[in-house]
């Protein structure tokens, strides 16, 4: 269990960092602000600008903090600024200037008004990618209630039928059941996993804990995983020279690379090769699938991560209860609470690409304070 805060429910690991950000955001601008301050200064011995550039400091900090906390204390900084620093008689504090009181209500003032729109607009986002969160979850909740039944009743049909048939079956027969039984129950288990996937991603007070991982371990153990389901499908890795360390979950991102393999394998139809590779792009590592399959038709691009794909194009009716948009939504799922992003194409000397990308810098948490 992690420990959290009961004021503000966030966990301690995260909260501390949530601080020492703001801290030194405000910080930061305001040591701007009194170094732009002495230099016009320098320039013109008026002091006539010293409360608007104060004002301005103010605005951002309460822009780029959480809460309300940091805006009043830059609005009490600004004042102290203005009237003890840059203001005649320098250094000591004046309360008969011109228009004192005013200012520094003018800046209590900006800071309550703009810490207020910017939790509110932090508000929204939470809101809005919750929604999202639902939304995937519900469309991959739909299509597994809806195509999790044909494999159970092949499972139970084949399970009745060696019972039933009183030993009449000959051994090639009950092998062919027992066959089919056993890869039914492997796709079960490997539904069971991306759901587990996405109620480990959905749970508020665990999330996404990201570790820095060697790139090329996670593609060499996703593949020593997938070899143990497909030992005829042939697999090749290509990663960089450099050693790329990834901020991420190891577990989850496994399990999209193996998804990914898993839909190559499944629903390239002719597919007989997969090519896995680890390259960097700027500050991002971009991980790709690619087979030498059929590809990927063109009703099945439309909505490929929303959980509704069923088959790639001319797959046989009976193989359509695979269905491939089950695993890509918890891929796409998975990627966005990295912070990635995740494309899809057919390549031009035939078969599908899926590449998705996580960044090599991890953004700091931003949340309400």
């Amino acid at each position: 269990m992690i420990r959290t805060s009961k004021r503000s429910r966030l966990p301690v690991k995260r909260l501390f960092p949530v601080c020492w950000r703001d801290t030194g955001v405000a910080a930061g601008i305001f040591a701007l602000a009194v170094g732009v301050c002495a230099a016009l200064r320098l320039i013109d011995k008026s002091d006539v600008y010293v409360a608007l550039i104060f004002e301005l400091a103010v605005v951002l900090v309460s822009r780029f903090t959480n809460g309300y906390l940091y805006g009043l204390l830059a609005s009490l900084g600004g004042v102290v600024c203005v009237n003890y620093i840059f203001t005649y008689p320098y250094f000591e504090f004046n309360f008969t200037i011109s228009g004192y009181p005013l200012t520094f209500l003018v800046m209590l003032a900006v800071s309550v008004v703009v810490s207020t729109l910017t939790t509110q607009y932090k508000q929204q986002e939470r809101v809005k990618a919750e929604a999202e969160k639902e939304k995937m979850r519900g469309n991959l909740l739909r299509a597994v209630s809806h195509d999790i039944r044909t494999p159970l009743t092949s499972i139970v049909g084949g399970v009745n039928a060696i019972l039933d048939s009183g030993g009449r079956l000959s051994d090639e027969t009950q092998r062919a059941l027992l066959a089919n039984i056993r890869d039914e129950s492997q796709w079960l288990v490997g539904v069971v996993e991306n759901l587990l996937s996405v109620t480990r991603i959905s749970d508020s007070t665990a999330g996404i804990r990201k570790e820095l991982e060697a790139g090329e371990e996670v593609l060499s153990a996703s593949v020593v995983k997938f070899r143990k389901r497909f030992p005829s499908m042939e697999v090749q890795v290509s990663a960089p020279d450099e050693l790329l360390m990834v901020p991420m979950d190891a577990i989850l991102i496994e399990q999209v690379l193996i998804n990914l393999m898993e839909n190559a394998a499944l629903h390239g139809v002719t597919a007989t090769e997969i090519r896995l590779r680890l390259r960097r792009d700027g500050d991002r590592a971009v991980f790709e699938v690619a087979d030498n399959g059929r590809g990927i038709s063109r009703e099945a691009m439309g909505h490929l991560f929303d959980g509704c794909s069923t088959h790639v194009g001319d797959e046989p009716e009976s193989d359509q209860k695979r269905n491939m948009g089950i695993g890509l939504s918890v891929c796409m799922t998975i990627v966005q609470a990295h912070g990635g992003m995740m494309t899809a194409r057919n390549q031009p000397s035939g078969g599908a690409l899926v590449a998705f990308s996580l960044p090599l810098e991890e953004a700091p948490h931003e949340d309400q304070g």
